[in-house]
């Protein structure tokens, strides 16, 4: 009874920072920092290292809503490194659910710039799985 009311206590405030890996089914793996503050706003930063190539990444804007059965869906442009050569800009679409541990799981979708991700007709350009979880300090 205990761990049931410390998960809902956990997941009942998002705001904060999270380190966000995403595995996408083609093997593709990529790293960023999601930072969620008040009234569903919020933002998503790459850490992937080929961004360097780019310079310095700057944060992008993003949004977040949470259910109250512990579910949470976090959206918003990004661009990932192709190499050294170019971009693969689109909008990722995460949504999850809070462990018992504060963790974050679930699926992960990214779709093309000429997609809207709420259409139903939308098919993500790739797909698979992440995990986040909050960092402190």
């Amino acid at each position: 009874m205990f761990g049931v009311g410390l998960s809902q206590v956990q997941s009942s405030n998002f705001i904060g920072s999270w380190k966000v890996e995403i595995t996408f089914r083609n093997g593709e793996s990529r790293s960023l920092r999601f930072e969620a503050r008040g009234s569903g706003k919020g933002s998503f930063l790459l850490l992937d290292p080929g961004s360097r190539f780019w310079g310095a990444a700057g944060p992008s804007e993003a949004k977040w809503t949470q259910g109250d059965d512990g579910s949470v869906m976090f959206s918003g442009a990004v661009e990932f490194p192709l190499g050294n050569v170019g971009r693969d800009a689109g909008t990722l679409v995460l949504n999850g659910k809070f462990g018992t541990d504060g963790s974050i799981t679930g699926e992960a979708k990214f779709f093309p710039p000429d997609q809207d991700p709420k259409d139903p007709k939308a098919r993500p350009s790739k797909s698979g799985t992440f995990k986040a979880i909050r960092l402190t300090g």
